[in-house]
């Protein structure tokens, strides 16, 4: 299985940039009536900003040059009028797009969690987990600006570049010739900056994911490191990640930030041009002091929003790659999912059946982790898995739960085949528990409960009692409202053990599978949670995989599992009298 590891670059697939703007901006299209609204307010204040300068051309050509007072002070009122109009248009369609933008951005983060939750254990086995939360969070919250903007600012932006170059064209076609010289330059410019900035966004996003991952795998192992006094090395490492990550912003940011320069030079060239052309050209008197007071006006609120899409291109350049990496994992299909005709699966009476069974990982499929293993388990019987690490133990319980697909063969339950059930219908009657069984941060009662959702606090106290954890949950300060953390760094290893144990046995599992669930148990512990155990076994098809050979000898049979076969099978007494390979473990652990 291909790794990514945290100091890795992550590989992404190609997708047009106006593919995925037409993708994240079809996001708006869920609330179109908000837009409209917005629109028709942008209408209003965009045809206020365009009658100003007009407003301002007939005070000078007329009522200053007639030296008329009163249509003054109306030329004044009206402006104004529509000045305080317009600044609460403005005000009233940015708040509105503020609160589209960020429910949009609640939809794709919903979105991209709940799909990431459908992936299989391959997808979170290759790589880090805190490359998956930079996507959720830091990437997700990148695109806030430019769903915002997108409707605040470039669609009114446009609409007055277009509408003060129809004006100006319309008014005088030589000036604004002369004001509009410098667009191709303008172009070419932009292009060139958009080209070489984003692949520098990209690289940036990718280093940033990288310390991200680093980051969180470094906290979580934070026991590990200062056990081994290993700080400083840490420290070197995270220092190496974050010089690549400023020096990857840096090299972004100096090319975006050329962006401003290119607008603004060809801002004041086109200045320039509009007043020597006027002037050498045209002629001050053939025009009039008004209209070249309404053309100055024109051309500070042509390149003036000219800026602010240079600003958004700049803005789109640098999170359109946060875009790519959301959608990259959104068009991750899901490995394992309910095929179209899956039934829900009936209530579980436990028998378990493999039918030439071969497994081996999606990216590897020539090395076979499991090679044409078949067996059949009757309801209520409990089988043991004991071998070498890494011979196919954890693989066959993880088939029977279909957390992966296999490749050749069938796994059914009771005779329903696990691919023609639903998965939640399936997973809901199975009971897992393994050597590192996570807690959630809140209180014991929640852990217990998650079990089963809808569980009384009497049936969680009942499960715990079971497993002999009741006891040691009284002695806390809080009893089963006692907060932990999600290391449960208040509880020995024993205790969050047991509380796992109680977790299952509330969940009522059809089938149970135990892989090294008591291997971080001490023997005092392991001698209180046995009778539990012994419950929770009882009825049900159990599946034990365990180094510590002394946990299973009661086990019904025991398949001996090496390089993906079944090298022996029976119960304790046969296979110790077969002298085989099991007999070979037990004796080679209690010599």
């Amino acid at each position: 299985m291909a790794i990514n590891a945290s100091r890795m670059d992550e590989e992404q697939r190609n997708v047009s940039k106006k593919a995925t703007l037409i993708r994240l901006f079809s996001y708006l299209l869920e609330y179109k009536k908000e837009l409209v609204v917005v629109l028709l307010i942008m209408a209003g204040t965009i045809a206020i900003s365009m009658v100003t300068p007009l407003l301002m051309e007939r005070a000078i050509n007329v009522h200053v040059a007639n030296r008329d007072v009163d249509g003054l002070l109306r030329i004044g009122a009206v402006s104004l009028v529509l000045f305080l109009v317009f600044l609460t248009g403005t005000r009233i369609r940015m708040l509105m797009m503020a609160g589209v933008a960020n429910r949009v951005l609640v939809t794709i983060r919903q979105s991209l969690y709940e799909h990431i939750q459908t992936l299989s254990f391959t997808f979170f086995d290759s790589r880090p987990t805190g490359k998956i939360l930079a996507r959720v969070i830091g990437d997700v919250n990148s695109l806030k600006d430019v769903l915002s903007d997108s409707v605040t600012q470039l669609v009114p932006d446009m609409a007055t570049v277009f509408c003060v170059a129809v004006i100006m064209v319309v008014k005088n076609v030589r000036l604004a010739m002369a004001a509009l010289l410098t667009i191709p330059v303008l172009a070419v410019g932009l292009l060139v900056i958009e080209t070489k900035a984003h692949k520098r966004w990209q690289a940036f996003r990718k280093k940033n994911s990288n310390l991200n991952a680093y980051v969180h795998e470094d906290l979580s192992g934070i026991r590990i490191i200062q056990s081994f006094a290993a700080e400083k090395e840490t420290q070197k490492a995270f220092y190496e990640l974050a010089e690549q990550h400023r020096k990857s912003f840096v090299d972004a940011v100096l090319v975006a930030d050329g962006f401003g320069p290119v607008v603004e030079i060809t801002w004041g060239m086109g200045g320039f041009f509009l007043y020597y052309i006027g002037i050498n050209l045209v002629g001050v008197e053939d025009v009039g002091i008004g209209t070249f007071v309404a053309f100055s006006t024109y051309i500070a609120m042509f390149w003036s929003p000219i800026r602010n899409l240079a600003n958004f291109y700049n803005k789109l350049t640098t999170n359109i790659s946060a875009a790519e990496r959301i959608f990259d994992i959104l068009d991750t299909k899901a490995e394992i999912v309910d095929n179209k005709e899956a039934q829900i699966l009936p209530p579980l009476e436990g028998a378990v059946e493999f039918s030439h069974v071969s497994f081996a990982y999606s990216d590897e499929p020539d090395q076979l982790i499991l090679k044409d293993v078949s067996f059949k388990a009757e309801p209520g019987e409990t089988i043991a898995l004991v071998g070498p690490t890494g011979a196919g133990k954890t693989t066959i319980v993880n088939l029977i739960s279909r957390f992966y697909e296999v490749c050749e063969g069938t796994v059914c339950l009771d005779g329903h085949e696990v691919r023609a059930v639903t998965l939640e219908s399936l997973r809901r009657q199975l009971g897992i528990m393994t050597q590192d069984n996570f807690l959630f941060s809140g209180t014991i009662r929640e852990n217990i409960r998650y079990g089963r959702l809808d569980a009384t606090d009497e049936e969680i106290v009942e499960a715990a009692k079971a497993v002999n954890a009741h006891e040691f949950i009284m002695a806390l300060e809080n009893g089963y409202d006692t907060e932990i953390s999600e290391r449960g760094a208040r509880l020995s290893i024993g205790q969050r053990q047991l509380l796992a144990f109680a977790r299952t046995m509330l969940s009522r599992p059809g089938i149970l599978i135990l892989d090294e669930a008591t291997s971080s148990i001490d023997t005092h512990t392991e001698l209180l949670v046995q009778k539990g155990i012994d419950a929770l076994l009882k009825g049900r098809t159990s599946f034990i995989i365990a180094h510590r050979l002394s946990t299973i000898r009661k086990a019904d049979r025991i398949f001996v599992i090496d390089q993906g076969t079944i090298l022996e099978e029976g119960n304790h007494e046969a296979l110790m009298e077969k002298k085989g390979a099991y007999y070979q473990l037990y004796q080679s652990q209690f010599r």
